[in-house]
């Protein structure tokens, strides 16, 4: 599977899944947390959509753009994966976090 994804860190990071849990009525698309050092949330959107974005101060792209390395941490599914964990876990193979949603309520709340 290939994805980007958008990280945020801390408790800004924690608000924004809030948000898109409440934008996209409780089913934002897989959200993963880790729960030590900067407490990041990745938000897995699909591969090649944060692409020509301006996206705000704190959110960070992760992406396959050209001479560019990303590493985004993945929990299983099931089992203990401490210190990451699906705050919203993937429901289908193709479902995503829907990138335009992800970034105007990221300037919503961090712009």
């Amino acid at each position: 599977m290939q994805f980007d994804a958008v990280h945020v860190d801390g408790d800004e990071g924690r608000r924004l899944a809030d948000l898109m849990e409440a934008i996209t009525g409780g089913e934002p698309g897989p959200v993963v947390t880790e729960a030590n050092g900067r407490r990041t949330v990745y938000f897995l959107v699909p591969a090649g959509s944060t692409i020509r974005k301006s996206w705000p101060n704190g959110a960070t792209v992760l992406n396959a753009t050209a001479g560019r390395i990303s590493y985004v941490p993945i929990p299983a599914l099931s089992g203990r994966t401490w210190p990451l964990a699906w705050h919203f876990p993937p429901t289908a193979p193709d479902r995503f976090v829907h990138t335009l949603l992800l970034l105007n309520a990221a300037w919503a709340l961090l712009g």
